[in-house]
């Protein structure tokens, strides 16, 4: 059996090239299913990566209670103060607690060949020790700002997909102008922010002595719950503590989701499509060679055989098509740069990422769907009696 199974696939195999027509059908039908696919859930694991990266183990972000985000907090400068002095927290380069108070501000700046329907981009008011809190980002062009000077750095996210952001440009932000001193280059959400100096930042957009957050780094992992129950025990604090990692993938829960559902719709009305397509395509393989096959059923070809071998052209198709379908995903979208709004409301940067694991899932939908398309022609060449099949012109 297993000897007519391969000798009836080789010829079937190699009487493709003959039928090539037809057979671009389903290889050209799973390559859009594999493609649109892949290309969907590239996005979110983009999405997902970028803000999970830009998140530590050993930080913590500590907001209003309630509040849930850092746009939506704030605090006194006497809170921030309380905060930075918690159980927990470790120790700064200069030996004090390393804690930051940070805050956030919402700006508009125009994408690249745009000039109307401005797009918000984060402001973000630091401190020196946002900087040894994310040992990740770097300066790769100009300098660091100089505090009390309206000056700021621009994430390179921010300049691949905004105009007027360039070393040396001046924006105008809210009625005053700011100059773009420095590039920096963190590799994660990091990139989607401008920075400046808190208190310049604070002065200049009317924010009194408060801050948003207040970002600490952690003695241990573990020091989270010590310093969280230190603080909310305080009467005088109304806060949440959040590791900073845990903070960043939580917000792309909803965009995860609604891409999820989203790739699952679109693929599965596009797999009923390829799977009708290749039902057609098998049927009309069959019929075109019924006689072919009456001819080794009547010379001692078994039917099972003949409808393994079906099988496997089809599903052979089906390979093929998802291979071209990821090769188009990987070659158009992988490291592709785009922007989205995140939870503040605020553009994020962040880049396609088409993986392993992404190909191998559309690789293994292809295959199935060309098992799928490939079973009930398969059956029926088995099952056509030779008789009928030697009378067919």
């Amino acid at each position: 059996m297993l000897s007519q199974i391969i000798a009836i696939t080789g010829l079937n195999l190699r009487s493709i090239p003959q039928r090539w027509g037809p057979s671009l059908v389903i290889v050209i039908g799973l390559a859009g299913v594999v493609a649109v696919f892949t290309a969907l859930l590239a996005m979110a694991q983009g999405f997902q990566a970028t803000l999970k990266d830009a998140g530590r183990t050993d930080n913590a972000i500590v907001l209003r209670g309630g509040s849930g985000a850092e746009l939506n907090s704030g605090f006194g400068g006497d809170s921030a103060d309380l905060i930075k002095l918690g159980p927990g927290i470790r120790k700064g380069k200069d030996g004090r607690p390393l804690a930051a108070g940070e805050i956030i501000v919402i700006t508009e700046l125009f994408k690249k060949g745009e000039t109307v329907n401005g797009s918000n981009v984060t402001l973000r008011g630091v401190e020196a020790a946002s900087f040894e809190l994310r040992p990740q980002l770097e300066i790769i062009e100009g300098r660091m700002f100089k505090p009390g000077l309206r000056e700021i750095l621009v994430g390179v996210g921010v300049t691949r997909q905004f105009a007027g952001v360039e070393l040396g440009q001046v924006l105008r932000m809210r009625g005053s102008d700011w100059t773009v001193v420095g590039i920096f280059e963190a590799g994660d959400a990091n990139d989607s922010e401008m920075w400046a100096d808190l208190d310049t930042a604070r002065s200049a957009f009317n924010r009194g002595n408060g801050v948003s957050g207040v970002r600490v780094g952690l003695e241990s992992p573990e020091s989270l719950a010590v310093l969280e129950e230190a603080l909310t025990a305080d009467k005088r604090l109304t806060v949440e503590v959040l590791q900073e990692q845990a903070y960043y993938s939580a917000q792309t829960g909803q965009f995860r989701a609604m891409v999820s559902v989203l790739a699952g719709v679109v693929t599965l009305i596009m797999a009923l499509g390829a799977i009708f397509a290749a039902l057609n395509t098998m049927y009309a393989a069959v019929a075109t060679r019924s006689r072919e096959i009456a001819t080794l059923r009547a010379i001692g070809f078994g039917g099972f055989p003949v409808l393994v071998s079906v099988m496997i052209e089809a599903v052979v198709l089906a390979f093929l098509g998802g291979v071209v379908g990821a090769f188009i995903a990987w070659a158009l979208f992988d490291n592709l740069s785009v922007s989205t709004l995140g939870q503040s409301f605020t553009q994020v940067v962040f880049a396609f990422q088409v993986s392993l694991g992404l190909v191998m899932a559309g690789l293994v939908i292809a295959v199935v769907i060309g098992f799928i398309g490939g079973l009930l022609p398969a059956v029926r060449a088995a099952r056509l009696p030779v008789t009928t099949a030697l009378r067919t012109q």
